[in-house]
């Protein structure tokens, strides 16, 4: 009776001891590949701050973050980003300070899992077809017929949606 016992403590010892860097390996893991600072989306779950639909397109999901209470704000479209900072800016000054920080997916990220995110104020915005029509996306170089995100902005905002 003992001997089974010593075989079944020197297993779980064993057992502890080939677990404990498995374990340790995956607590280091973090979910996606976010940007420093930028707080993660819930795809098909955490909603546009302006519409309230479900982001779900990852290839048009915009983020902004800052002001004092580091406040986060996500997107479905980079046009209700647009349309947002228009009609916040007077309640959010802080909007405008350099240390507020935007994200924009990169049209051609590979998936969820793989984004490449760009600051829409820096990239470039090609035509394709978007979650709420505003039919922007932003790539990282420019590309013939792409606009920058003043052009882009204008644009927008001179539909009135």
């Amino acid at each position: 009776m003992c001997d089974i016992r010593r075989r079944q403590l020197l297993r779980l010892g064993l057992g502890g001891l080939l677990l404990s860097p498995l374990a340790a390996a995956l607590s280091g893991c973090k979910k996606g590949d976010w940007p420093e600072g930028m707080a993660e989306i819930i795809w098909d779950r955490d909603t546009c701050a302006r519409c309230n639909m479900v982001i779900s397109d990852r290839r048009f999901a915009v983020q902004l973050r800052g002001g004092p209470d580091n406040a986060v704000f996500k997107f479905d479209d980079i046009g209700c980003l647009v349309f947002w900072l228009r009609d916040k800016a007077d309640k959010f000054p802080w909007l405008a300070d350099a240390a507020t920080r935007y994200w924009v997916a990169d049209f051609g990220s590979k998936s969820r899992d793989e984004m490449l995110w760009l600051d829409p104020r820096k990239a470039q915005f090609i035509t394709k077809s978007s979650p709420m029509g505003y039919n922007f996306a932003a790539v990282p170089l420019p590309l013939p017929g792409s606009l920058d995100f003043t052009d882009m902005r204008q644009h927008t905002l001179a539909k009135s949606k």
